[in-house]
């Protein structure tokens, strides 16, 4: 089946940028040496447990390939980036990161164990676009770390970020990046990047330039051609102004799987309409056809409750993989908007194993390759179909190894008519073929 070595072609490579995940664990880490920053500590200190460094620039022109920067928990506030602004349009670093690790030998930035390290940007008044983390090297582990409050003091931009991201090889684990004035974890460019278990929420941006809360997504992807393997998987993202998940103008193929996007595409905490507000937007180049477009997947997720839709094609230019999606309560579920090479809309997607249930279910189907779907099959959908279709709680806290809660919301109940009905597409599942939606019962 054609789909089939295609998603195994595809397990490869996830599990080759998977591998870069596996750094030792905390007790493990002194494979290479060890180095402490605090808030309270000093750069003129010797680096140690019981005498830290004051900030990760000072870590970072220290540590070598194989070293650990344990960051001890606690708040590090900024007020200013590492230069000014040449302009109100510049863009300045707060942290900017740019010595490698190699292959094998990451430098790592881990919270000490047990501790949450806050960087909080809220008070960086430099007047133009702003970076919390600038990552620009390569074999770069970030573990632990909660991001918050990058601002925009002008709305001559369309946002500041988070973490910006153009490295290559770099893992970004257990991020909690929240209420920043632009996306809260943006890959820009460079391969094989694996953003694990992270959570991105709450990010709006008022003075963007093209409207307020027109810019502040979860996570973006925006890449360049020639840099694939960028990797979203066990990530969340909810409540951020514009979308949870955003693949616009990304020419290399990005994988995004296990994940969740729910309510964006309003202001924080509230039912107020902002930005596009969908859950996973699949690509796209501005509603123009290009003829080097990227073909993306997104596996085993989950979208509900978005203002718009669950999950977007955004006029993109060819067929994206979508296997093993639960589309929930958005509007539509799955919106499938592609663009032919004269300009004309049409439905591109390649969709296996979904599911969309309640809200408006699908949109701009025609021309999609579609099968074994809940709206392709002769089964009728209930609540009576799941252990719970509660939209409450998806924010719970994560596992002691920092992967999703379990939680019975749209997890299907043990007698649904929903199990087994899939089709095999190269991915592992139980039983005598692969349930549909988003979770293997």
């Amino acid at each position: 089946m054609i789909f089939a070595r295609a998603l195994v072609a595809s397990a490869i490579a996830v599990t080759a940028v998977a591998t870069l995940g596996n750094a030792p664990a905390a007790g493990s880490a002194a494979a290479g040496k060890v180095y402490y920053v605090a808030p309270t500590g000093s750069d003129s200190a010797t680096g140690t447990q019981t005498a830290p460094w004051a900030s990760i620039a000072h870590a970072q022109a220290v540590a070598q390939p194989g070293d650990t920067v344990y960051l001890r928990g606690g708040t590090y506030t900024y007020t200013r980036a590492n230069r000014g602004c040449s302009s109100g349009t510049d863009r300045v670093d707060a942290i900017t990161l740019n010595k490698s690790g190699s292959s094998g030998n990451p430098i790592r930035y881990w919270a000490a164990p047990g501790e949450t390290p806050v960087f909080d940007f809220s008070r960086v008044s430099d007047n133009c676009r702003i970076k919390g983390f600038d990552v620009t090297g390569n074999w770069i582990h970030l573990k632990g770390l909660e991001v918050k409050g990058v601002p925009q003091n002008n709305n001559l931009n369309h946002e500041s970020w988070g973490i910006w991201i153009s490295g290559s090889n770099n893992v970004f684990e257990q991020i909690n990046a929240h209420h920043n004035m632009g996306p809260g974890l943006f890959i820009q460019d460079g391969g094989g990047n694996l953003v694990l278990n992270s959570d991105s929420h709450d990010n709006y941006d008022p003075r963007t330039s093209n409207g307020a809360g027109e810019s502040a997504d979860g996570f973006g992807a925006h890449i360049s051609a020639n840099h694939p393997g960028n990797v979203f998987r066990g990530c969340r993202a909810w409540w951020n102004s514009d979308d949870g998940f955003d693949l616009i103008n990304a020419f290399s193929s990005v994988t995004i799987e296990n994940s969740w996007a729910w309510r964006n595409g309003y202001l924080p905490g509230t039912t107020t309409a902002s930005g596009n507000g969908n859950g996973f937007k699949m690509g796209g180049y501005g509603g123009k056809y290009v003829s080097n477009g990227a073909k993306h997947t997104v596996r085993f997720s989950v979208a509900f409750s978005n203002r718009t839709a669950g999950f977007y094609a955004n006029h993109h230019t060819l067929a994206n993989d979508y296997f093993d999606n639960t589309g929930y309560s958005n509007h539509p579920d799955f919106n499938m908007l592609g663009i032919t090479s004269s300009g004309a809309a049409t439905g591109k997607g390649n969709l296996r194993n979904n599911l969309a249930y309640a809200g408006t279910l699908l949109s701009n189907m025609s021309g999609t390759n579609a099968a074994y779907n809940s709206w392709n099959l002769n089964v009728a959908l209930s609540d009576a179909q799941f252990q719970s279709v509660s939209t409450s709680g998806w924010d719970a806290p994560r596992q002691a190894d920092g992967s999703l809660p379990v939680r019975p919301n749209l997890r299907l109940a043990a007698n649904s008519s929903l199990i087994d009905k899939g089709t095999n597409v190269g991915l592992p599942y139980k039983g005598q073929a692969p349930d549909l939606g988003a979770f293997e019962s």
